[in-house]
């Protein structure tokens, strides 16, 4: 079923490209194509990985899984597009 951490960064990835996909395909339709459909799937979608990856951040923390440094890394992360797949090389030694 994999490690902890190896969660940590399936959600991170999955949350990434959710990120992405809402700023880069729903925001353009909603705003420039008048298409809103896409936002309304992809926000909730993308809000609930958003903050299933904070959980999982404070959870690890809370069960010595995750430094501090490292739960706040991947909440910082979490807060940009692609912001995860820059951190995976942290987490991935972090794994090993």
């Amino acid at each position: 079923m994999g490690t902890f951490i190896a969660w940590v960064r399936i959600v991170g990835y999955v949350e990434a490209v959710s990120f992405l996909a809402l700023v880069g395909v729903g925001m353009p339709l909603k705003y420039l194509a008048e298409q809103p459909t896409a936002v309304k799937v992809l926000g909730p979608i993308h809000g609930g990985l958003f903050l299933a990856l904070g959980a999982l951040a404070l959870v690890g923390m809370g069960k010595k899984k995750l430094s501090s440094d490292d739960a706040g890394a991947v909440i910082m992360a979490s807060l940009l597009p692609a912001g995860p797949f820059f951190i995976d090389k942290r987490l991935k030694k972090l794994e090993a």
